[in-house]
């Protein structure tokens, strides 16, 4: 299968082509925003497999050239602004990438589709669980969930998923669109919160908790969310929505708490002290919701798939892989840090 993977050079995008690259075909759009790092693929740069274009999803005709050259037998749009806080304070990025441009691949594709009749032809649009806004403390976010967006990003993936949806009833377009909870595992930019603790602690700085820390969210393991995308692919329904969540609770504070009681026992720190010490509680973010939970029972009876790792499982795979790859990620963390304080990159 020959796929086109936009935003490939992202967390997730990086781990699902990792995944494939022995079994598919490859074609790398991305355009190496701050979140975006060739050094996640370096072990396949030169693999038969994989093809690299340094690009932007808004650009015409480097996706025109694409879809002329490669001709893929789907694509998967991972590209994306998904920062919330980076959200409140610059919007229109996320407007331009996450609405404008998905708006522009779909039509690219629609336009490749009905002139090359390929008759397999799927578009898998990436989405996320914030895009239904808050729950209290029951319930859980279901396919039929109405939406209600509670920040810049949030409202831009809503706006993405609806394009995706319309170019479906409109057109006949053989769209599918997936919600994942939070993700986490190798390879995340040092910004979000679990890669942001385990940086934090290895320098024994501040560990900075929104509020009181009882933010509720659901994590996934990002190999999980890998297959999954795939099994979507493979067997999934044209015009369906899947959920996929990791089956995963928990407290934003429990989360930090557990790192640091990992960390406590792999990588002790000097003086012998506890982790524990350096949480630090700050104001809360504007619109930050209270509560994600992913019902996942659909793509469980519909494709067969569920998570194979617990959070318990999956954080320590995640501690390890930083504390064996401190090199990767310090060097992600400064390049990104000097290119955006000079304003290289945003």
């Amino acid at each position: 299968m020959r796929i086109l993977v936009t935003g490939g050079c992202g967390f997730i995008g990086s781990n699902f082509i990792l995944q494939q690259i022995n079994k598919n075909k490859i074609l790398n759009l991305d355009k190496l925003t701050y979140a975006g790092n060739l050094d996640s693929l370096k072990s396949i740069a030169n693999h038969t497999n994989y093809q690299f274009i340094h690009g932007d999803i808004c650009n015409i005709k480097t996706l025109s050239d694409i879809f002329a050259n490669f001709k893929p037998d789907c694509v998967i749009n991972f590209a994306a602004e998904s920062h919330v806080d980076r959200s409140i304070d610059d919007p229109m990025d996320f407007i331009k990438t996450n609405i404008l441009g998905t708006g522009l691949l779909l039509d690219l594709s629609k336009r490749y589709l009905k002139k090359s009749q390929h008759k397999s032809f799927r578009f898998i649009h990436i989405s996320t669980d914030e895009v239904f806004g808050s729950l209290g403390k029951n319930g859980l976010f279901k396919e039929t969930t109405p939406y209600d967006p509670s920040s810049p990003y949030s409202a831009s993936k809503a706006s993405s998923d609806h394009l995706a949806r319309a170019w479906h009833k409109t057109y006949d377009f053989p769209i599918i669109v997936t919600n994942c909870s939070n993700n986490y595992g190798p390879f995340q930019f040092p910004e979000k919160l679990i890669p942001l603790m385990i940086a934090n602690c290895f320098d024994e700085k501040p560990l900075p908790v929104y509020g009181n820390g009882q933010n509720i969210r659901d994590w996934l393991f990002v190999e999980d969310h890998c297959t999954a995308i795939y099994n979507v692919l493979l067997k999934g329904k044209i015009g369906e929505t899947y959920n996929i969540g990791g089956n995963n609770e928990l407290k934003n504070i429990d989360i930090v708490k557990t790192i640091c009681s990992q960390l406590n026992k792999l990588k002790p720190r000097k003086k012998g002290k506890p982790y524990e010490e350096l949480i630090t509680f700050v104001e809360d973010r504007p619109g930050h919701d209270f509560r994600y939970a992913i019902d996942s029972t659909k793509i469980k009876n519909d494709l067969g798939w569920v998570p194979s790792e617990t959070f318990d499982s999956g954080i320590y795979k995640t501690i390890n892989w930083y504390l064996e790859n401190e090199s990767w990620w310090r060097r992600i963390q400064n390049e990104n840090y000097n290119q955006v304080r000079l304003g290289l990159k945003k």
